[in-house]
């Protein structure tokens, strides 16, 4: 089936040609096909540091926030705790996290970064900075801004939709 007219005169339909049943939501089309691209790429630099895609981001909350339970990094992390507990597995395998019993509860585990991850933290920042070019070759100083303006009008949006919003990380 070939895409309406309409549909291939659309900006946020890159290819012309839209799937039929995407034909009344070109733009979540378009955002679902950029956030799959992008996670790819930065799978790609992150296989380098010997990181899976995610970890960077339970890294990046421990390093700004220090020790927490770990229950607590579930809940921000907004990932099902298996998968929060495999991520750490690994990270502690590979020295960058460590846990253990909190001091105020035996029964809980607080999660901290390790001192040998801070080169992991400034592989982390380059990786983040190069995959940043990557993505905004082109785009001249005020349409990035432009677009992080409206990229954070879609999250607030979604946000609201779901009443399901993460912390930030």
């Amino acid at each position: 089936m070939k895409a309406d007219s309409a549909a291939a005169a659309d900006p946020a339909c890159t290819e012309g040609l839209l799937p039929e049943a995407a034909r009344g939501g070109p733009v979540s089309h378009a955002l679902s096909r950029v956030a799959r691209l992008h996670r790819i790429a930065a799978g790609k630099l992150l296989k380098g540091l010997g990181l899976y895609p995610g970890q960077e981001h339970l890294m990046m909350h421990l390093w700004d926030s220090g020790a927490v339970r770990q229950s607590d990094l579930i809940r921000a992390m907004d990932l099902d705790p298996s998968t929060v507990t495999k991520m750490l597995q690994r990270l502690e395998q590979t020295g960058h996290v460590r846990r253990r019993p909190d001091p105020d509860d035996r029964r809980a585990v607080l999660v901290e970064a390790t001192d040998g991850s801070c080169t992991l933290l400034s592989n982390v920042r380059a990786a983040w900075a190069s995959l940043e070019e990557h993505t905004l070759v082109g785009l001249d100083p005020a349409e990035r801004t432009e677009l992080a303006r409206l990229l954070g009008k879609v999250e607030e949006n979604l946000c609201q939709e779901t009443a399901n919003c993460p912390e930030r990380s």
